[in-house]
């Protein structure tokens, strides 16, 4: 028989590298799905998570269609829903009707820059020049940022690609 203390040593190594790739695996799978805000998450939060999340809206539009606005520090955010139009124009699954379709943060002053968040440069996001500005899109990951004159104006967060895929119907 062979020392025990050696098999204990590589049965520890084996058992940490399996918890290690797991843990990885859970990490990356999470990064897949669309980004979201503050525990807003487009095609699966719901008016009252926003609702539980930030308060009461600037305007109460009854119903789960509504767009509701919100200040927020630094500046508003506009939270929109998937509507049973979209639900049918798209051909999605009908559970997504009243999810959220995409939060849009206008940032009042804020001094960022694509190169002080990393994005310039990057493959992953396509960029586009605009009048006065660029927009950087990273379609796969459902996060676009807009920028006037250097600064950051916009964020805004999508369903990612892979969610829209799994959204639709089958």
């Amino acid at each position: 028989m062979k020392n025990p203390k050696s098999f204990r040593s590589y049965a520890r190594r084996v058992i940490l590298s399996v918890v290690s790739s797991f843990a990885l695996l859970v990490v990356l799978s999470q990064s897949a799905s669309a980004m979201g805000w503050k525990g807003i998450e487009p095609l699966k939060s719901r008016r009252a998570d926003v609702e539980r999340i930030l308060g009461k809206p600037l305007v109460d539009q009854p119903g789960e269609e509504g767009t509701l606005h919100f200040n927020v520090n630094g500046g508003v955010v506009t939270i929109s829903f998937v509507t049973a139009r979209l639900v049918a124009n798209k051909k999605l699954n009908p559970d997504y009707e009243g999810t959220v379709l995409e939060i849009v943060l206008q940032h009042d002053n804020s001094s960022d820059t694509p190169e002080t968040l990393t994005i310039s440069g990057k493959s992953r996001f396509e960029r586009e020049g605009m009048k006065g500005g660029e927009v950087y899109r990273n379609l796969k990951d459902g996060i676009i940022y807009t920028f006037v004159d250097g600064k950051l104006k916009t964020t805004r967060f999508t369903p990612a690609a892979e969610q829209w895929a799994r959204a639709r119907k089958g």
